[in-house]
C-alpha cells in the first residue's frame, strides 16, 4: 500500500467538533481528542465543511501540544469559507449548529486548492497536513480531475502535502480517481458495511491491484447499525422497514456469539485487502472509549460464518482475521 492517512486501523472522525446537527462545548471537544489519544488513536481527519472551521480550529487546538510526527491528519478542499456581508442564523440548513457568520463557496481550481489547504493549516495553527482529500465533487468532476487534482499532485511533489486523495459516499467518481490518477487514498463513506458492500464491486478491488489505500468512513450507516430499532436512521433519513429488518438480523446473530453489533460494524471493512482504516466519528470522550473498546472486542470466525451462511452477508465477501486489531487499552 501507498502512504496512507491511518495511525493504526481505527481514526477520529472530526465532523461531530464541528457542532454535526448538535452543538459540543469545547471542553467536550478537547476531551473527546484527548480520549482518542489515550486510546492509542493517532489518526485524525476534519474538513473545513464541518461547523465553517470549527473543527478545524478544535483539532488543531487539541493537537498542537501533540509530537507532530506521532499522529497522521487530513483535512480537505473544494468548498472555500467566506464571511457573510452580515452574519444571520444558524448553519443547520447545513447539518451544523454553529453561527452562519460565512458561506461555502465550492472551488475545484487550483488556486482554489491552495488557498483552502492554506485557510485550512491557519486554522489549524499547523504548518502541514499529511493528506488533503478532494472533498464531495459529485458536481464537479471535471474541474476535480483536470484542475484539483493536478495541483494537489505538485503540492505533493513540493512536499507541500504528504498523501493525496478523495472523499465520497460512491464509488464511481473514487473508482476513476484510483483507475486515472496517483492518488495515494481513498475516503469511502457508507458504501463498505454490514448494510451495503457496494464498494466491493468496483472501488475496492481496483484500489488493491493499484495499491491505493480506502479509509472507510460511516460504517454504522448513519446510526442503524449502532442501535437498530424503529425511528433509527440510515444515510441520515429514517431507515426503510426491510433495512431495519435485515439490521435486527444482523444483531441478533451477533447477541448469539456475545458481540455487540457495534463490534462488528466498526470491524467488518477490515475484511478486505484493500482497507487500510476505519474513521468514525465522535462528539464525546465516552463515544471514543466505546469505539475502541468495540474495535477491540473478540469476534469468533463462527459469527461471520454464521452470517455468511445464513445469508446476510454475501458469501464471497471477505471477513477479518482475528487478530487485526493495532489499538491497545485505552489508559
Amino acid at each position: 500500500m501507498r502512504t496512507t492517512t491511518v495511525g493504526g486501523e481505527l481514526a477520529l472522525g472530526a465532523a461531530p467538533l464541528g457542532n454535526l446537527f448538535h452543538a459540543v462545548s469545547d471542553e467536550d471537544a478537547v476531551a473527546t481528542v484527548e480520549a482518542a489519544w489515550s486510546c492509542g488513536i493517532r489518526s485524525f481527519d476534519t474538513a473545513p465543511h464541518y461547523g465553517l472551521g470549527l473543527s478545524e480550529r478544535r483539532i488543531g487546538d487539541a493537537l498542537r501540544s501533540r509530537p507532530r510526527d506521532q499522529y497522521t491528519l487530513s483535512t480537505k478542499v473544494g468548498r472555500l469559507l467566506r464571511p457573510r456581508g452580515v452574519p444571520y442564523g444558524d448553519d443547520l440548513a447545513n447539518g451544523f449548529d454553529v453561527p452562519a457568520t460565512h458561506e461555502r463557496v465550492w472551488d475545484f481550481t487550483a488556486r482554489g486548492v491552495r488557498v483552502s489547504v492554506e485557510e485550512s493549516l491557519t486554522r489549524l495553527g499547523l504548518d502541514r497536513v499529511d493528506t488533503v482529500y478532494l472533498h464531495e465533487p459529485d458536481q464537479h468532476e471535471r474541474e476535480a480531475l483536470d484542475r484539483a487534482y493536478p495541483e494537489l499532485e505538485r503540492m505533493r511533489a513540493e512536499g507541500t502535502v504528504g498523501a493525496i486523495g478523495i472523499g465520497m459516499n460512491q464509488t464511481a467518481m473514487p473508482a476513476r480517481f484510483v483507475r486515472d490518477t496517483d492518488i495515494d487514498v481513498v475516503l469511502l463513506a457508507g458504501r463498505y458495511s454490514l448494510l451495503d458492500q457496494s464498494g466491493a464491486a468496483d472501488l475496492l478491488p481496483l484500489a488493491a491491484r493499484r495499491g491505493v489505500s480506502v479509509l472507510v468512513g460511516g460504517v454504522f450507516n448513519s446510526g442503524l447499525l449502532a442501535d437498530p430499532r424503529p425511528g433509527a436512521r440510515f444515510e441520515y433519513a429514517p431507515a426503510p422497514a426491510s433495512l431495519l429488518e435485515r439490521a435486527l438480523a444482523l444483531r441478533t446473530v451477533c447477541e448469539e456469539f456475545e458481540v455487540p453489533l457495534r463490534a462488528a460494524a466498526l470491524q467488518f471493512p477490515l475484511g478486505h485487502r484493500a482497507v487500510a482504516g476505519v474513521l468514525l466519528g465522535a462528539r464525546t470522550a465516552a463515544e471514543v472509549t466505546d469505539a475502541a473498546a468495540m474495535f477491540r472486542h473478540p469476534v469468533p470466525p463462527e459469527m461471520w460464518s454464521a452470517l455468511l451462511s445464513r445469508g446476510l452477508l454475501p458469501r464471497n465477501v471477505p471477513v477479518p482475521d482475528p487478530d487485526h486489531h493495532s489499538q491497545g487499552e485505552c489508559t
